[in-house]
């Protein structure tokens, strides 16, 4: 089969398409030929060579798919050839056919073009399992969402809007608050410095009850003042770096939680159990139209670097998504 394959480590550049062994189900998992995926900042960091794949996952990078069942196991239950799956991976989400556990797959809404269902998986999951599933978010509590125009950000402003709660997001850029406001956005901040300000005047000097951090380092401190009594901050990535010093008084004095997560690396119990809530409790949002990604552009597999590129300068409101023009 074709796979976008990282034959050295470096920029967008290395990236090939190229022909590697096609993957065989075992029997309990299916084989579903991809016609989608979501470009992640994971795999960016993969193709540099600082985030390989947990062992025993393939070295292809892409971690979410959506396609067809093409073959089931032997004592597969839950799924038949020709269904419209999708889900997350551990790797190989750039290739034309990935294995899954059936316990991972979740069923592709009835009329959603793939393009579209390729832009869920990873981001509403991560946003969904983060914000709610660990941080507990309610109805009328205020979340913050740094870098609220990627991928996770908007998923993230979609799933708290839903929920009756109230969000506050930051960008360094402008144009990304501006559509951001356009999806729903409650208050925008500009990113940087002094956004900490801004989130105590927008909450009454009260502070957001959930802050979920895709930045890092950089905004330690700042999460630190802005965050209420009783808050949850949970880090989900790190572009701007992963060390910081930490106020642990301040922490005690707000009764806080700092605590960080990952799916890649989880186990496929894990997966499966997040996969059933989030069909029971996110699915039908993308049915009844409460839901639904926002996606930044489309790239065929073979103008991958190029998807790289974007992603790497900054330019992308919402997801990247790969197709192979099935």
């Amino acid at each position: 089969m074709r796979a976008v394959t990282i034959p050295e480590f470096g920029g967008p550049e290395v990236l090939r398409l190229g022909a590697v062994r096609a993957p065989r189900p075992g029997p309990r998992e299916l084989l579903v030929r991809v016609h989608a995926s979501g470009v992640n900042r994971a795999d960016l960091l993969q193709r540099r060579g600082l985030y390989p794949p947990p062992p025993g996952e393939s070295e292809v990078p892409g971690l979410e798919f959506a396609g067809v069942v093409e073959e089931v196991g032997g004592v597969v239950t839950r799924w038949r050839v020709g269904d419209r799956v999708m889900g997350i991976v551990g790797g190989g989400g750039y290739a034309e056919r990935v294995v899954v556990d059936e316990r991972v797959a979740v069923a592709v809404p009835e009329g959603m073009e793939m393009t579209v269902a390729g832009a869920i998986p990873e981001v509403y999951m991560t946003a969904y399992d983060a914000v709610f599933r660990q941080a507990g978010l309610r109805e009328g509590e205020v979340l913050l969402i740094h870098a609220v125009g990627s991928g996770v950000g908007t998923a993230a402003l979609r799933l708290a809007r839903r929920a009756g709660a109230r969000t506050i997001g930051t960008s360094r850029t402008g144009a990304k608050l501006e559509r951001a406001a356009g999806v729903g956005l409650g208050v925008g901040l500009p990113g940087g410095e002094g956004w900490e300000a801004g989130v105590m005047d927008a909450t009454g000097g009260r502070g957001a009850d959930v802050i979920l951090d895709l930045v890092g380092a950089p905004y330690l401190a700042g999460n630190q003042a802005a965050i209420a009594v009783g808050g949850r901050h949970v880090v989900v990535g790190v572009p701007g770096g992963s060390r910081a010093g930490i106020d642990l008084r301040r922490l005690m004095v707000r009764r806080a939680r700092l605590f960080g997560t990952v799916l890649r690396a989880r186990s496929v119990g894990e997966k499966a159990a997040l996969a059933a809530e989030f069909s029971e409790a996110v699915l039908p949002g993308f049915t009844d139209g409460s839901l639904e990604p926002v996606i930044d552009s489309v790239f065929s597999v073979v103008r991958a670097a190029d998807a790289h590129r974007r992603m790497e300068k900054n330019g992308n409101f919402g997801k990247i998504v790969l197709t192979w023009g099935h």
